[in-house]
Order: C-alpha cells, then sequence, then structure tokens
C-alpha cells in the first residue's frame, strides 16, 4: 500500500514537498476491523487548517474517502460492502465498524456522490440552511465561495427548498457565469471585479435574509452591509484566512447588533443525525434527474497532493474527488 504524509509545516500557500509518498506493507486485520482498497478520496479545505498543527507529521493523514472491503474480521462489514471512513490519503486502509460505516449503493446515483451532495459536503449546506439559517420559501441567499463543493450543494438544496432568490460568489467571471447556466444560481459574480459590497449590493438590491459563509473576511463584512434586519448568517469555514492573509474578524462586527442578525457557527460533525433528512430531500432528485453532485474528479492515487492544491486555488467545480 501507498500513503501520504506531511513532512513539513506550510507558510502561508502549501507546495507540493510538504508531502510524501510513503510505501509500506498493507496492515494485518484483527478481530474486529476490516481491510478496504480505497476507490474515492475527498480533499477539503478544512485540511489546509489541519497541515498548521492538527495532522502529526510523518504519520498517516486524515480525511473522507470511500472503499470496498478486501478482507474482514468483523461481523459488520462483508468483502465486497462499501464502506465510509476516515482514513484518506491512502490506498488501502484499516478501519472499524465503530469509526466508519457501510453505504447502501442506490442505483442510479453515483457512488461519489455519497462524498458530494449526499456526504459531508451536501449535509453542510444542509445544516447551514435548515438548522442553522432557519431559510424560509421565498427567501434571498447568499453564498460565498459558490463554485466549491459546499457552494454548489448550497444553491442546489436552497432552490430545492423554496428559496426566492439565490446568489454567489466566486473568483473568476467564467466561473460566474457557469455558476448562473449550469448549477442554478439567480445571480453570481466574481470578487475580484470591484468591492464584494457593492457586488452584492447591485445583485441584491432588497437585501439579503441570510447568509452561507464558506470565506470570512470581506465577504463577511459585505454581507453584513448587505443583510436585512434580522438576517441570519451560518458561518460554515473561512477559506480567506486559511493561508493567514486575511483577518478572521470583519471591520462591522458590531452592526450584527444594531442590524439585529444572528451569526452562528455550526460543525457538521455534531449535526450527523441530519443527514436521513439529507437523502430524503435529495436522493428522489437524483434518481428523477433533477439534481446532480457538482463534482471534478481526477484520476489516479499519484495526483493527491495536486488535486488538494488545486482546490484550495480553486480550480475546481463543486466537490473535488480523487478517484484511485
Amino acid at each position: 500500500m501507498t500513503e501520504i504524509q506531511l513532512v513539513g509545516r506550510p507558510t502561508g500557500v502549501p507546495t507540493a514537498d510538504l508531502f510524501a509518498f510513503v510505501d509500506s506493507e498493507p496492515p494485518v486485520v484483527q478481530p474486529g476491523t476490516a481491510l478496504v482498497e480505497n476507490l474515492y478520496l475527498s480533499v477539503d479545505p478544512y485540511m489546509r487548517q489541519c497541515m498548521d498543527e492538527l495532522w502529526e507529521l510523518h504519520s498517516p493523514l486524515e480525511g473522507r474517502s470511500l472503499g470496498r472491503v478486501v478482507e474482514s474480521r468483523t461481523p459488520e462489514y462483508e468483502v465486497g460492502d462499501i464502506v465510509f471512513h476516515g482514513n484518506g490519503w491512502r490506498t488501502h486502509a484499516l478501519v472499524r465498524p465503530g469509526e466508519s460505516r457501510r453505504i447502501e449503493e442506490i442505483p442510479g446515483v453515483p457512488l461519489s456522490a455519497h462524498l458530494g451532495i449526499l456526504g459531508g459536503t451536501g449535509l453542510s449546506a444542509y445544516v447551514g440552511l435548515v438548522r442553522v439559517a432557519k431559510l424560509q420559501p421565498g427567501e434571498t441567499v447568499f453564498v460565498s465561495a459558490a463554485a466549491g463543493a459546499v457552494g454548489t450543494a448550497a444553491a442546489r438544496l436552497a432552490k430545492l427548498l423554496g428559496a426566492g432568490r439565490v446568489i454567489g460568489s466566486t473568483g473568476s467571471r467564467e466561473k460566474a457565469e457557469r455558476l448562473v447556466s449550469e448549477v442554478g444560481f439567480d445571480a453570481a459574480f466574481c470578487y475580484r471585479d470591484g468591492p464584494i459590497v457593492d457586488s452584492l449590493a447591485k445583485a441584491a438590491p432588497d437585501g439579503i435574509d441570510v447568509y452561507l459563509d464558506n470565506v470570512g473576511g470581506e465577504h463577511l463584512a459585505a454581507a453584513i452591509d448587505v443583510l436585512k434586519q434580522r438576517g441570519r448568517i451560518a458561518w460554515c469555514g473561512a477559506v480567506s484566512t486559511y493561508n493567514h492573509e486575511a483577518p478572521v474578524a470583519p471591520r462591522n462586527l458590531f452592526d450584527i447588533v444594531g442590524k439585529e442578525l444572528r451569526l452562528e457557527g455550526f460543525l457538521v460533525r455534531e449535526n450527523l443525525d441530519a443527514r436521513p433528512e439529507l437523502y430524503d430531500l435529495v436522493v428522489p432528485e437524483l434518481l428523477a434527474g433533477r439534481m446532480v453532485s457538482d463534482e471534478t474528479v481526477v484520476t489516479g492515487f499519484d495526483s493527491m497532493v495536486e488535486a488538494f492544491l488545486a482546490m484550495l486555488s480553486g480550480a475546481n467545480r463543486g466537490k473535488m474527488i480523487v478517484r484511485l
């Protein structure tokens, strides 16, 4: 088997030399465990934060993965089962039932969707919109990092939940055009074209009701300016701060008081009980062809680091996935 280890800490934007490919013997399958051959590996923005201190150097890394059981010594898994687990960045992994779960394959639904719209990506968007922001039909939603995994899922879910208008921000005009023509945003803008607050106010002249924040920084400041009285902010991520290049707190944070706004951060892992709700909402749409799981798929384990760095630079649309 081959695994990727972190061999150095980044200063600013990560580089490929911080990672090393390491070959080793497959782990011995002990009672209560199963060996899976990984099929799909996820790379996600939160992993940039893990590089600073959470990931140990010269050790296996964590990441959401889908694998097929090739050997089992636990009654919960049989050979051939598909398992979702967190032992990514490697070709094979030893898993335990309490730390993983079997995936019931759904005919007509791509397996990779269980890392995308049906995985943590879709669940993050769903929890942010439904449980945190309590989106109501007819409301206007603003989504930052709109071309990314959570951003594209949020647009599709917001429309399904009855949002009146969905607005997104992204890093290029081409992406903005595709968000409208292919993903379902009502309006989208490139945040590099000028002050974000001006672009957002133009796209939402009557204000916004809900902001799903994946960026922080100036995006959050702009949303606070444009939010209506008693608007809601569901804070999911802050990619503008991950390389320590932007302030976390916006300049107008205290305006939350004057406008009676509500800002709430959330962790998807604390809301896993919402997964059945997400499946009930999304699976019929996938089967009917009315919804897709937006993905950028890179082939080959040797492309893992390249895919991760590309995702951090915004080269993906939707979920960045590595297919082994």
